[in-house]
């Protein structure tokens, strides 16, 4: 696999800089804001712009030529070979002359040293379903027992352009395809005109080089038939196989991909490509031939990725932020101006935050709507009005409507937000040990009864039965913004992440030592029905409510207490105000 020689990456992007890893690998990292909790954050509102280059002398480039390491050949696993076995068995068995090919993200990671078990087959001159039957004939001849097969329709509604058949071969999932050519129309990415191709133009429609690759399990070999997927993925270089434009025109969505594989792979976007992607053409179409579900789901995989905030960055960027995070026609109140770059801004220190405290304080479904959280915390107060005109946080429209994801994702980050003046009323005494005054605590004006050594543990017991599982993602926002007093602070090249990992470590740790741990998870002592014999009631209403929370701060202040002394200190209470009526 010889590599023809390509324009040294660094006469476009001479601000990389270069980390040597080993002997034989030099990765270079992008430069972005807060890039190392280790290091001297860099402010976002004096970052040059990813892509506005200057270019470098050709010396200077030369020494700064990225490399990525890439396997000079693929190295199948045990079970790999197996696979492939029998698909050859298959061609041996009923004499057929296909080209069996993987294609695409497989054929990538495995050259990048990767483990993948996505195993996708392209076949040149069949149907998959065609060869699917086939493979089935075969194993059963050899006393094998074919598992799962299912064809997948086309469905073009869905972006699901081709017939897919799936059969699973020693306990691995793969898909079988033809190769195909594409011509798109106008309005939409759904393919006008489409029938069987060569490799060469099945690579060619592909959306990047790097995933343009097939391993030809006939030869053993891989083939790179645009000339510059094998270039481009030792370059670390994000590139589209046709001019960028018209790639991106015909399918947008390609815009997304191309982000979400530079930030994941840590390569650069081709300048090209970064000129086609800011177009107003591309924009527009990115929002009117590809659906909202579609684009969430690369959001959603940007986010649980491994680099969310150069992906961000990326779209921040391109000037595609509002594009993909579409808000309401009427909104209130207008967003300051600059608001997607502080949106960038809080996602970065949050990412980093995370990293400082430690992954395992969170689950991927914490970590991921943590960043949502925090990338979105300048809106938290923005609300729209629906056709009844109620008011709605706007978060529930970028969820629903921009994003289409479950709706149950923007309950919770608007739950966060509700909870995040709470935290931060509570933060002092938490993380700080300063005594808490319950009179200057607003929310807990009705708790007054409770033991002056017991407040902090009621208060901060409540308000973890609002947010359950996801208290440690609203400590954390309430962090960020207890410590912060304005976006300018935030922007501050001084800005100090260990200071908030030292505050949020502290409050945390106070909270565990409270055994507040699932406190949302402890029953009440005292049900409803033992209630209304104590207050004389044949039916629930106010009343009942009111005594099942001074019951439940009973139980946080007395964590050691019975239902029977519970009990009593009820008919105690009420036989106290019964005689002050």
């Amino acid at each position: 696999m010889r590599i023809a020689a390509v324009k040294p990456l660094a006469l476009l992007f001479p601000s990389l800089h270069r980390t040597t890893t080993h002997a034989n690998t030099i990765l270079f990292n992008f430069p972005l804001p807060y890039s190392s909790p280790s290091t001297i954050p860099t402010p976002i509102k004096t970052l040059p712009s990813l892509f506005s280059r200057r270019p470098m002398t050709s010396s200077a480039a030369a020494s700064s030529l990225p490399t990525v390491h890439v396997k000079e050949k693929i190295e199948l696993t045990d079970v790999e070979k197996q696979i492939f076995d029998r698909l050859l068995g298959t061609l041996r068995h009923f004499d057929l002359q296909n080209q069996l090919r993987v294609a695409g993200g497989w054929v990538r990671d495995k050259l990048l040293g990767k483990d993948c078990y996505d195993i996708d087959i392209a076949l040149d001159n069949m149907l998959g379903s065609e060869f699917v039957d086939k493979v089935r004939e075969y194993l059963l001849s050899v006393g094998e027992e074919a598992q799962g097969i299912a064809v997948i329709p086309s469905n073009p509604e869905q972006s699901k352009h081709l017939e897919t058949a799936r059969m699973r071969i020693c306990d691995v999932w793969i898909d079988f395809v033809n190769l195909r050519c594409e011509e798109y129309s106008d309005n939409s990415r759904i393919p006008t005109t489409q029938k069987y191709g060569t490799a060469e133009e099945d690579a060619y429609r592909r959306d990047l080089t790097i995933n343009s690759l097939f391993y030809n399990i006939n030869t053993n070999l891989v083939e790179d038939y645009t000339k510059r997927g094998l270039e481009d993925l030792k370059c670390g270089r994000i590139v589209t196989p046709l001019p960028a434009k018209a790639t991106f025109m015909d399918d947008p969505l390609r815009v997304l991909r191309a982000i979400r594989f530079g930030a994941r792979f840590d390569f650069v976007l081709d300048e090209e490509l970064k000129e086609a992607a800011s177009c107003d053409d591309v924009k527009a179409a990115l929002a009117a031939k590809i659906s909202r579900e579609r684009i969430g789901t690369e959001v959603d995989l940007m986010m649980s990725g491994n680099r969310p905030v150069k992906a961000m960055t990326y779209i921040w960027d391109l000037k595609l932020f509002w594009v993909v995070f579409n808000l309401p026609p009427k909104f209130e109140p207008a967003l300051p101006e600059g608001c997607d770059r502080l949106c960038i801004a809080n996602l970065d220190v949050t990412w980093n935050l995370i990293q400082l405290i430690g992954r395992s304080s969170f689950n991927d479904d914490q970590r991921r709507l943590s960043l949502f959280a925090a990338m979105f915390l300048p809106l938290r107060e923005t609300i729209y009005k629906d056709n009844k005109s109620k008011e709605i946080p706007v978060i529930n429209f970028i969820f629903r409507d921009s994003l289409k994801r479950k709706t149950s994702d923007a309950e919770t980050i608007v739950n966060v937000y509700r909870a995040l003046k709470k935290f931060s009323s509570l933060l002092p005494s938490l993380a700080l040990n300063e005594d808490i005054k319950l009179t200057e605590v607003e929310w807990a004006s009705e708790l007054v009864d409770i033991p002056i050594t017991s407040k902090l543990r009621v208060l901060t017991g409540f308000l973890l039965r609002e947010i359950k599982d996801f208290w440690r993602v609203a400590l954390m926002m309430s962090t960020l913004l207890y410590e912060i007093d304005s976006s300018e602070d935030l922007l501050n090249e001084n800005f100090q992440l260990e200071k908030l990992k030292d505050i949020f470590k502290a409050a945390e740790n106070t909270v565990l030592e409270l055994d507040l741990e699932k406190v949302w998870e402890v029953k009440p002592l005292v049900n409803g029905k033992e209630i209304m014999n104590v207050l004389e009631l044949k039916s629930g209403g106010p009343q009942v409510k009111e005594w099942q929370q001074k019951l439940l701060a009973w139980q946080l202040a007395h964590p050691f207490g019975t239902a029977e002394e519970c009990l009593d200190w009820m008919k105690q209470n009420h036989s106290k105000r019964v005689k002050k009526e």
